[in-house]
């Protein structure tokens, strides 16, 4: 059951003045607070959007519950407290806190205790490959793991990457990242897997267990938890967001990661209701630890620990990188922790609880047996050979990363058959940017944020070492030899009279435009992080028109971090449109076997493109220069409606719906049929339970009864045109009306490959979770009464079979 609500002096008087507004809510708090709701801001919109009077609120909730040591985590557990049952006060707390920035080989070191045997911990980004360290490969970005919708594919992704970070001789790998694209501008909805909660969420479990194989993987940190929405203002604002809407949406993903037995999820820098995200007793004693039931532990962002014994007694288990600022000397946890044992403000068994966790992630990985050295030094890389030995850890991964490139195309526009490209072609011209090397080369700008040659990954702490870069320039110039193509092509954006030239005549002009974003740690032609707004970069609307208005088949290709605006898209003479998304190291070659059709286009939009930018339930990024006299107050007011579901509930109709994706040949559906699955006795038990308990329980939203398949969905898909291909049938849900949901949610897919004329039998599960609503009072997942709709489609506008449940 939930533990009890206790309250320490100790506590109020060791948090930092920056904490006292959640300080100051739990001395108030009465002892029921602990099974309310969590409340938010209203959601009527306030008359400054910019300020409003800070409303919102996140209820205490404590203690922090133990780990529970049970199902994968069973040995694990136990042998970590087995082994820290002889250790010191001090040799615990040592484990829980990072030696300081810059002060080990890696971006955050726990320290070795050679007298106990245990040779600490390295943790490194990022979530597409290990930053910071040379022959290493840049995989695609997190949204073009999505686009693929090919759980194999990202499960593979994810063991690649984990067998590079190992070869490396790191033990805890930053990722994934799995904040949804809630603001169209965020800076880093890229290292993301989309706008909707469903397919974050699978995605982040194939990842997770792809990077946790057995014998093979590291741990996995699920990040950034929670409300983690934007770059500007990150490390003031608060995201405030109803129970409701963060169980449904936000928490989605983290859910899946803990059912995939994520070893870590790291606390974000941002206040949630009020309370920083890494001593909020709500969301990490509560949600996660509680409701959730998760037994790995807590790790801070760099620099988001805001006090010592808050965040201690809230649920934070690692402080990284261990000093309060970088260099600074100064930690809250380390001896001050120590102390604050002994003064009696933390108990012990909250320490030995964060060192139990810590050390059951070690042991979930088997990090004990044979582990390598750290084989590398991330603040030098070149110059210091006792430490950097330049271990190549690429393997053959070039070939899953070029496949997955080619797999996450999304092929949107394709009038009069335009592609592929047929080897007969005469001339073709590759005009823009977006198609040449950059000119400082791959990794000449600090941390990649530069607005400079084909763009295969976004900027910030979510990046890699490129090993190298092949363009399209260059992949399209091979094949053109090959087929006796002349290529004509410039890299000027702003060379008027060569673009006019390089259009005139060919029988096909591609044209490569872009938009980047990264992390708010740079700037990039004003963009903090977060895009100024959505157009083309690089003046790349004027390229598209400039070339479309010469030659009539003009095929536009573009590498974005996200939706951009296209003003140009009825222009008569663009035949194509290619969404080639941030595909990393094999940019050149993933885009040119879907060009000349070696790779039949099956990827699938992870977000809805607009019109307008107006169009988005939020358009453009709340923040404030000024920090005084408040903190920014972001307040999630268009609640569920994230994505498609707010162009659904509002009649908007988009650019191209979420789930939009051409291909080279044709599928139909038929035949659907819903069939009940057989449910154990214990799980009707357990749900009979469920249904008139009105607490939460520890674990209780990652019940098996809860998510075990009572229905599925099935159907026939038929290929029924000339060429293989893979087709992604979705699955929406409609709930009844009373229930308050979007019109549609997207509960499941699949993506399954035909050769022509071939058919197969899809069947998607769904759960009693698929079919559930947050019940804020009873505090528990509710099936609410009624008929629900289900429905098969290519994308979220589209209807293809129907039935009723």
């Amino acid at each position: 059951m939930k533990p009890a609500l206790f309250f320490l002096l100790g506590a109020a008087l060791l948090v930092n003045s920056q904490s006292l507004n959640s300080t100051s809510a739990i001395l108030n708090a009465s002892a029921t607070a602990t099974s309310s709701p969590l409340l938010a801001a209203s959601t009527t919109p306030a008359a400054n959007p910019v300020y409003p009077v800070p409303t919102a609120f996140s209820p205490p909730f404590y203690p922090a519950p133990d780990t529970r040591g049970e199902g994968a985590w069973k040995a694990a557990t136990a042998k970590a407290r087995a082994r820290i049952s002889t250790w010191t006060l001090e040799q615990k707390v040592n484990i829980t806190t990072g030696v300081g920035w810059q002060n080990g080989s890696c971006i955050g070191n726990i320290a070795s205790q050679p007298e106990l045997g245990f040779d600490g911990l390295c943790l490194q980004d990022s979530p597409l490959g290990v930053r910071r360290s040379d022959f290493v490969s840049v995989f695609p970005a997190g949204v073009n793991a999505a686009a693929t919708f090919d759980r194999g594919l990202i499960r593979a992704r994810g063991l690649a990457m984990a067998e590079e970070f190992k070869g490396k001789g790191i033990h805890v790998a930053l990722g994934p990242m799995m904040n949804p694209y809630r603001a169209v501008q965020a800076g880093r909805n890229w290292e993301g897997f989309g706008g909707d909660p469903y397919l974050q969420g699978e995605a982040a479990y194939e990842t997770i267990k792809g990077m946790q194989t057995p014998g093979k993987g590291v741990q996995a940190v699920a990040k950034h938890y929670i409300a983690n929405e934007q770059e500007r203002n990150r490390t003031e604002s608060s995201s405030n967001v109803n129970d409701r809407t963060l169980h449904e949406v936000y928490l989605a993903p983290f859910l899946r990661s803990i059912q995939a037995d994520v070893a870590s999820v790291m606390c974000s820098y941002n206040q949630i209701n009020g309370s920083w995200g890494c001593q909020n007793s709500a969301l990490l004693n509560g949600v996660l630890k509680t409701e959730l039931g998760f037994q790995g532990y807590v790790m801070s962002d760099w620099q988001a620990h805001e006090s010592g014994v808050g965040g201690a007694l809230a649920g934070l288990d690692m402080s990284m990188p261990g000093d309060i600022i970088f260099k600074s000397n100064t930690s809250y946890w380390g001896y001050n922790l120590t102390e604050s044992v002994r003064n009696g403000s933390v108990p012990e068994s909250r320490v030995d609880d964060m060192a139990t966790r810590i050390l059951a992630g070690y042991y979930l990985l088997e990090q004990e047996q044979d582990w390598s050295e750290v084989n590398f030094k991330s603040w030098d890389l070149q110059l210091d050979p006792l430490f950097n030995k330049h271990v190549n850890v690429q393997a053959d991964h070039y070939k899953l990363i070029r496949e997955m490139g080619a797999a996450s195309v999304v092929l949107l526009k394709n009038d009069n058959n335009a592609l592929p490209l047929k080897p007969s072609l005469r001339d073709v011209s590759l005009i823009g940017n977006g198609a040449c090397p950059p000119w400082k080369g791959p990794n000449g700008w600090n941390n990649r944020a530069g607005a400079d040659g084909n763009l295969v990954i976004g900027w910030g702490s979510g990046t890699a070492q490129l090993p190298y870069l092949i363009p399209p320039l260059e992949a399209i110039q091979q094949r053109a030899r090959k087929n006796a193509t002349t290529v004509i092509w410039t890299c000027d954006n702003w060379d008027n009279t060569t673009i006019a030239t390089a259009a005139t005549g060919p029988e096909a002009a591609l044209v490569f435009i872009s938009s980047n974003s990264g992390e708010d740690n740079a700037v990039v032609d004003g963009n903090y992080g977060d895009r100024k707004n959505i157009s083309a970069w690089l003046n790349g609307d004027y390229v598209v028109e400039s070339v479309a208005s010469r030659n009539k088949n003009t095929i536009v290709i573009i590498n974005s971090v996200g939706p951009i605006l296209m003003p140009w898209i009825d222009h008569p003479n663009i035949t194509a449109i290619v969404w080639a998304g941030l595909p990393g190291q094999e940019s050149g070659n993933a885009l040119l076997d879907v060009l000349y059709g070696d790779y039949n286009p099956s990827g699938r939009l992870p977000y809805t493109i607009a019109k307008n930018q107006e169009d988005y339930p939020v358009p453009y990024i709340n923040f404030q220069t000024t920090l005084e006299p408040a903190h920014p107050q972001i307040n999630y007011t268009e609640e569920l409606l994230v994505d498609y579901r707010w162009f659904h509930a509002n009649n908007i109709t988009p650019l191209f719906p979420f789930g939009f994706g051409l291909s080279y040949t044709a599928f139909e559906y038929s035949d659907l049929e819903i069939v009940e699955a057989t449910v154990s006795k214990r799980h009707l038990v357990e749900e009979g339970l469920h249904k008139r308990a009105n607490t939460t329980e520890v674990g209780s939203s990652v019940a098996e009864w809860l998510h075990e398949t009572r229905w599925s969905v099935e159907f026939d898909v038929t290929n029924t045109g000339s060429v293989n291909g893979c087709d992604v049938p979705l699955m929406f849900v409609t709930f009844p009306e009373a229930a308050g949901e979007p019109p549609r949610v997207l509960r499941g897919f699949e993506r399954i490959n035909l050769d022509p004329g071939a058919t197969t039998r899809v069947s998607l599960p769904l759960s009693i979770y698929s079919l559930s609503i947050w019940d804020v009072v009873s505090q528990r997942w509710v099936k609410p009464e009624g008929e629900f709709k289900i429905v098969i489609a290519k994308h979220a506008d589209d209807t293809q079979l129907e039935s009723t449940l």
